[in-house]
C-alpha cells in the first residue's frame, strides 16, 4: 500500500459531496438494470457483459489519450491486482452469499465497507487516520442502512429456526473488506486521469470473469435477450460502470479512501428514492428515519456542522 505524501486530513468539498451523491443515485440506479437483466442472463456471465462493456466504451471514450496505453503496459499488474480486489472478488463473494441470504441483508453487510476502509486506511497510509468523528459517522451510517433497508433483514438470521450457513454471512462481509483494500490500494493511481484507471481495472477484470462466465454458465448456448434486457445490460454497463467509476477515482483521487468509500451508504437510500419516483414505490417512516440517521453519519465524518456549533 502507498501512502500519500499529503499529512493533513482530506476535506469534503460541496463539489466533492455532490460528486459522491451523483455516484450514489448511479450505482443505486444499477439494481433497476439489474432487476430486468437477471431474468434473462446468468449472474456470471451478467457481470462479465458488465465489465467488459463498460472497459469497450472506456477504451472508445479514451481513444488513446492520456498515455493510455503504455501506462496499462507499465502497471498492468496494479490494475489486476484492482481489479481482482474492487470487482471481480468482491462480485463472486457477494453473489455466492446472496445463494443464501437475500439482497436486504446483503446490502446491510456490503453497508460496513466505509468501516473497513477507515480500519485499512488507518494502517496504511499516513493521511488518512482513524478518528472519533470516522467511526462515530461510519457506525451511524451503518446504523441508518440497517433501519432503511428493514430490521427483519437481520431477525431471520439470529432466529433458532435459521438455517443461514456462517459462510453465506462471511462472504459479503469479505467483500467488503475487499472493498475497503481496493478503496485504500486505488489511491496509488491518483496521478493518473480517471477514465485511464478505470479502463485499467475493468480491463483487467473483464479478463478475469471471462474464464468463469464461460465455464459457469455457458453462454454461447443461451438464447438471445429480449430488447428490454440489451438495454438493461447496456445501462448497467455504460452508465453505472464505466462512468461511474470514472466518478468513482476522480473522488478517489481528490478526497480519499474513507470518504470515497461512503458512497456505499447512499446507494441504498439512492435506490429507494429512486423506486418511489419512478416505480411508484411507497416510502415508510422506517426509510425516512434511515436516511435521515445516513445524513447524520456523513454530517458528522464532514466535520463542519460541529466545528460551526462548537466555535458559537
Amino acid at each position: 500500500m502507498g501512502s500519500s505524501a499529503n499529512t493533513g486530513n482530506m476535506q469534503m468539498t460541496p463539489r466533492l459531496w455532490a460528486l459522491l451523491a451523483l455516484l450514489g443515485l448511479i450505482w443505486g440506479g444499477s439494481f433497476f438494470f439489474a432487476r430486468v437483466a437477471v431474468a434473462h442472463v446468468p449472474p456470471f456471465t451478467l457481470v462479465f457483459l458488465r465489465l467488459g462493456l463498460a472497459a469497450l466504451a472506456l477504451h472508445l471514450y479514451v481513444g488513446g489519450r492520456y498515455g493510455i496505453y503504455p501506462t496499462l503496459l507499465k502497471r498492468w499488474r496494479e490494475f489486476l491486482l484492482m481489479g481482482l480486489i474492487n470487482n471481480a472478488i468482491p462480485h463472486a463473494l457477494i453473489f455466492l452469499g446472496q445463494t443464501h441470504i437475500g439482497a436486504g441483508l446483503a446490502a446491510i453487510l456490503n453497508a460496513t465497507t466505509p468501516v473497513w476502509t477507515v480500519i485499512i486506511a488507518n494502517m496504511a497510509t499516513e493521511d488518512e487516520k482513524l478518528s472519533a468523528a470516522k467511526i462515530s459517522g461510519c457506525l451511524l451510517g451503518l446504523a441508518g442502512t440497517v433501519v432503511l433497508i428493514g430490521p427483519s433483514a437481520l431477525a431471520g438470521v439470529f432466529s433458532e429456526a435459521s438455517n443461514v450457513p456462517l459462510w453465506a454471512l462471511v462472504l459479503p462481509v469479505l467483500a467488503a473488506v475487499s472493498y475497503g483494500f481496493s478503496a485504500t490500494y486505488g489511491k496509488r493511481f491518483r496521478n493518473l486521469a480517471a477514465p485511464v484507471t478505470a479502463a485499467g481495472q475493468l480491463t483487467a477484470s473483464t479478463l478475469v470473469m471471462l474464464p468463469v462466465a464461460a465455464i459457469a454458465d455457458t453462454p454461447w448456448i443461451l438464447p438471445w435477450p429480449p430488447l428490454t434486457a440489451v438495454l438493461a445490460i447496456l445501462g448497467l454497463a455504460l452508465l453505472s460502470t464505466a462512468y461511474g467509476y470514472i466518478l468513482f477515482f476522480r473522488i478517489m483521487a481528490e478526497a480519499g479512501a474513507t470518504n470515497t468509500s461512503l458512497v456505499t451508504l447512499l446507494v441504498p437510500p439512492s435506490a429507494i428514492l429512486l423506486g418511489y419516483l419512478f416505480l411508484g414505490e411507497t416510502l415508510q417512516a422506517a426509510d425516512v428515519a434511515g436516511m435521515a440517521l445516513i445524513a447524520a453519519g456523513l454530517a458528522v465524518l464532514d466535520g463542519r456542522i460541529l466545528k460551526l456549533r462548537y466555535s458559537t
